[in-house]
């Protein structure tokens, strides 16, 4: 059986906001959800969906037990990775731009593919 949340979870997301130092929108963009929403997750005791939680955790990288229960750190020890910057990058680039980045990533992986089978 799956551990439910702490109603502390809502007050944890604002302190996670608070520290990042982003305001709602900011903080509702990078999870693309309305500024709104975020405002009503952070004033109420409203529960939590485990997709909020997952984008949280995943954007912002807050590790998902101190999220969920108030235990160990609030974020997650990892290094600043190459591909953590394509990510934010990636995240930058309207929807039109992003379908073409993947496109040419596939293109590079066939030619990468083809290039291994010469070997």
């Amino acid at each position: 059986m799956k551990k439910k949340p702490t109603a502390d979870i809502n007050l944890r997301i604002l302190e996670v906001r608070k520290v990042l130092g982003l305001d709602q929108k900011e903080f509702a963009g990078r999870i693309k959800v309305s500024r709104s929403y975020i405002g009503v997750l952070e004033a109420t005791d409203r529960e939590i969906n485990d997709r909020i939680i997952e984008l949280i955790c995943l954007n912002f990288s807050v590790n998902e037990k101190w999220l969920r229960y108030g235990t160990g750190k609030m974020f997650r020890e990892k290094p600043d990775t190459s591909l953590d910057r394509v990510v934010h990058t990636f995240e930058k680039l309207d929807e039109y731009l992003q379908e073409y980045v993947l496109r040419q990533l596939d293109i590079l992986l066939e030619a990468q593919e083809k290039n291994r089978e010469k070997k």
